[in-house]
């Protein structure tokens, strides 16, 4: 069974509402944060009050999310959490705090709840480390840094008791840095087996696209972003590319996940009908390519969902919308009408 996803976040149907009413529903779903610099102002009893409550709202917010998920239909239980659970966890004025005993004791009580939900209910989880991950970087504290912050996240994933084989987790990375694909190999020993056992590369729109990422297929899957894709070779991957038969080997068996976005609404008052095949062409005669990189609220170009439609049939599809769980349910409703 092929599986639809959303990323991290909650958004009530009734989009109508007061956005102080809209707030108020939907922060119980979705994680919160603070900032470094609030952290200093306030003093150490008050910053560490202040994130052991932000802390216990982020677990708590995860289970509730994945609550609401377990009530989908079984094709859309797919999620990718927050990175954004433990604040701070990898910088090193506020590891300490995380690795209290008694704050690790509730770590990995609140965490291994939240792996035991999701796979009582079966729902496929996954991550995706920010943009200051950059294992390819040619800065030596940077490339520290993202190790540190990709080991974060395998501290979340292990409490969530993942880790243990092959994809089990999906934790993805874009390969990023000047380095390269070559930064990644040289740093690729020193992650965690639980790291390596989970970290997938996803093409991007600007530098490293399809064919960098399967030049590191021996080492991880490869996720195929097909928004990304267009843009970066000006043209959509035909399901039958040979490129598609070697990215399913990369998942040595495991089902792969791909991501699908859109380019923003605002395109149809330039005259692109829902109906129409988005040409980049065509579209850089009214709008820059970096207005491409937008993502929509929904999937609301019909021909590119009948285009992603194709690859159900062997991959699961992580969808980047910023109407997150709403245009999940829209796009799957479009493809259960499809096969009616």
């Amino acid at each position: 069974m092929p599986r639809i996803g959303f990323a991290c976040m909650y958004r009530h149907p009734q989009q109508s509402l007061s956005l102080k009413e809209l707030e108020r529903i939907e922060r119980t779903f979705n994680p919160r944060s603070t900032t470094l610099r609030w952290m200093a102002s306030a003093g150490r009893e008050a910053a560490e009050a202040k994130l052991e409550e932000i802390v216990e709202h982020n677990l708590n917010a995860q289970r509730v999310l994945l609550e609401y998920v377990a009530t989908l239909p079984p094709m859309l239980r797919m999620l990718r959490l927050s990175s954004d659970l433990l604040p701070f966890y990898s910088h090193a004025e506020i590891a300490p705090f995380y690795r209290r005993a008694e704050m690790q004791s509730r770590l990995e009580a609140g965490f291994a709840a939240i792996g035991e939900l999701a796979r009582a209910h079966d729902i496929r989880l996954s991550m995706h480390p920010g943009q200051y991950c950059v294992l390819g970087s040619d800065k030596p504290q940077v490339v520290e840094n993202s190790l540190s912050e990709f080991e974060y996240h395998a501290d979340m994933i292990r409490m969530m008791g993942y880790g243990r084989r092959f994809q089990d987790f999906k934790c993805n990375l874009h390969i990023a840095g000047r380095l390269g694909a070559e930064g990644v190999r040289a740093v690729w020993p020193r992650l965690s087996a639980e790291a390596r056992q989970c970290i997938t590369f996803e093409n991007d729109e600007k530098t490293y696209g399809l064919d960098d990422c399967l030049g590191l297929a021996d080492l991880a899957p490869v996720v195929l972003d097909i928004h990304h894709c267009w843009i970066h070779e000006d043209r959509y991957i035909e399901p039958d590319d040979p490129r598609i038969e070697r990215i399913l080997e990369s998942w040595r068996g495991v089902r792969p996940t791909m991501h699908y976005s859109q380019p923003p609404e605002s395109l149809m008052e330039l005259g692109f009908a829902p109906e129409r095949k988005l040409e980049i062409p065509e579209l850089l005669e009214q709008v820059s390519k970096r207005d491409l990189y937008a993502h929509s609220k929904r999937m609301w170009n019909r021909w590119t969902n009948r285009y992603a439609f194709q690859f159900l049939d062997r991959f699961d599809i992580m969808l980047e919308a910023k109407d997150k769980n709403l245009a999940a349910l829209d796009f799957h409703h479009e493809y259960q009408r499809g096969c009616a």
